[in-house]
């Protein structure tokens, strides 16, 4: 085997508890991305995914051992924008152990967090080489080399050199990331074939909690596709982009590199047809920013209209590109629920943080709008950024109880790496996480960053505090037993009964 694609498993130390029942266990994505288009230029490949397998240390060792790759690559990527750092925590793990083992095949790190600091990611003694971007013409050429002499001449990796008794750490110049003329040639779909399932395809996978309307019996099989890579807006806290990086500069963060590329419809209509086949219901639309250009998203759904697919899908918008006048194809096409970015209750403080023209929009009214639709809404807030005081992120909790909508996702602020807030902290000398578990949202060591006004722990206190308002409020339990029913209800007020321990906050 030329390639094996490895997903760590970093979900314990992630999730907590909610690991075990609530949180989503999503395909691979990238894996499955980077796998066809290698497979696609005549490469041997395979896809570990030690998180939907539940693997241990050791087996997962044993099952790479066995397989007898020539480059292992450790894909961090995930649910969540900070899961590409997050997802360093089992990476790290795993390379050891393989390290340990005894493993000769190199072992390759690509994702966001790689992404965004490569020369961090390289010198740990278990990494032997990192891809700068999104890497897919990187890993073409080394998998043309020979992984030894070779590695001077290939354009985006990073990789080590003898110097002594330290190694020396080379990042080679930049390669490009896939051009919007080739996507489809060059990412020319999903390896869905290669992921591991119990009784039927995707069936080690299940969806989030709420997309599948709060009941378990719906969450799998389940998958998330792309039909768009990227993102043309620049928010502060955001490092989405960072993958399409295409300098070394150590200033770089991910508003240097924002901007979006689309695969065809009749590649997204493709990939949709085999989901179809496979026994999939529940479909994630993963871009960023899918409703936006509706040169792209209109045949989409048409084609959802017309294929008779079935999915019940979810999909992000920015709350200032709704239009309500293409909800009702939205709908029809099966898109149940979206995502809007609301953020902050406080216009100044979004402003602050450059999420666009949210002056120009009243929020209540676009959500007014999208229920009249009769399409769910996940809202998302985010409590401690940099102009946040107490009052401020009480106007969030007041504005998401006033919006009731059926779900919320509320996150506590971190400066996550490749964001310009990352950049702005290391500036500033801001604290900042000394692990990846200070990076989880949900995790036991999570360090969110302070405010001008309010430390970690009181950010992270009024974050938890906030949840719980939220999903044990009368009116947002009568909302879901209305709409879902009571024992969706019930398996929420089970959800709210676990409690997150937090290391800030002396647990």
């Amino acid at each position: 085997m030329d390639a094996l694609f490895v997903t760590p498993d970093s979900s314990a130390k992630a999730y907590q508890d909610l690991a075990k029942t609530f949180s989503a266990i999503e395909p691979p994505t990238w894996s499955l991305l980077l796998a066809e288009s290698c497979r696609a230029k005549g490469f041997e490949v395979g896809i570990l995914d030690s998180d939907a397998e539940r693997l241990s240390l050791p087996l997962a060792v044993k099952r790479i051992q066995d397989t007898k790759p020539r480059l292992v690559v450790m894909v961090l990527y995930g649910q969540n924008p900070n899961s590409g750092t997050t997802s360093m925590i089992g990476a790290i793990e795993l390379a050891n152990a393989l390290k340990d083992a005894g493993v000769a095949a190199p072992i390759c790190f690509v994702g966001s967090h790689t992404s965004a600091l490569p020369k961090e990611v390289l010198a740990y003694p278990c990494v032997d080489i990192v891809l700068l971007n999104e890497g897919v013409y990187a890993l073409h050429n080394l998998l043309r080399s020979n992984l030894k002499d070779d590695l001077p001449t290939i354009k985006g990796i990073g990789y080590k050199v003898s110097n002594g008794a330290a190694p020396g750490l080379i990042l080679n110049a930049p390669e490009q990331v896939v051009p919007q003329s080739r996507m489809d040639i060059d990412l020319p779909g999903y390896a869905w074939d290669l992921l591991p399932y119990n009784k039927r395809p995707l069936d080690l996978y299940r969806a989030h909690f709420w997309h599948a309307e709060f009941n378990h019996d719906k969450r799998t099989p389940f998958a998330a596709i792309y039909t768009s890579l990227g993102c043309q807006f620049a928010c502060n806290f955001c490092m989405i982009n960072i993958v399409n990086r295409i300098d070394n500069d150590e200033s770089t963060n991910a508003s240097h590199s924002r901007g979006m590329r689309f695969w065809s419809p009749e590649w997204v209509a493709r990939e949709m047809r085999k989901l179809a086949d496979m026994g999939v219901k529940t479909l994630r639309i993963s871009d960023e920013m899918f409703f936006l250009n509706r040169k792209y998203y209109l045949p989409i759904l048409d084609d959802c209209i017309q294929s008779e697919y079935g999915f019940n899908m979810w999909t992000y918008s920015r709350i200032d590109t709704v239009r309500a006048n293409v909800l009702e194809k939205f709908k029809q096409a099966g898109v149940n629920w979206l995502a809007l970015g609301i953020e902050a209750g406080n216009q100044s403080v979004r402003q602050e943080v450059s999420k666009g023209t949210f002056q120009e929009v009243n929020i209540r009214d676009v959500c007014n709008t999208i229920r009249g639709s009769d399409i769910n809404i996940i809202s998302n807030y985010i409590f401690g950024f940099p102009e946040d005081n107490h009052d401020t992120m009480q106007e969030t909790v007041n504005l998401a109880l006033e919006l009731n909508t059926e779900m919320a996702n509320m996150y506590p602020c971190q400066a996550l790496p490749g964001s310009p807030l990352y950049h702005t902290a290391r500036e500033n000398g801001w604290d900042l996480p000394s692990s990846f578990e200070g990076f989880a949202f949900l995790s036991y060591e999570s360090a969110p960053m302070r405010t001008k006004y309010l430390s970690a722990a009181e950010v992270l206190k009024f974050r938890d505090e906030a949840w719980q308002t939220y999903f044990k409020n009368p009116a947002y339990l009568s909302l879901i037993e209305k709409k879902f029913g009571a024992i969706e209800r019930r398996n929420i007020e089970q959800m709210s009964e676990i409690r997150l321990k937090r290391q800030l906050l002396g647990d």
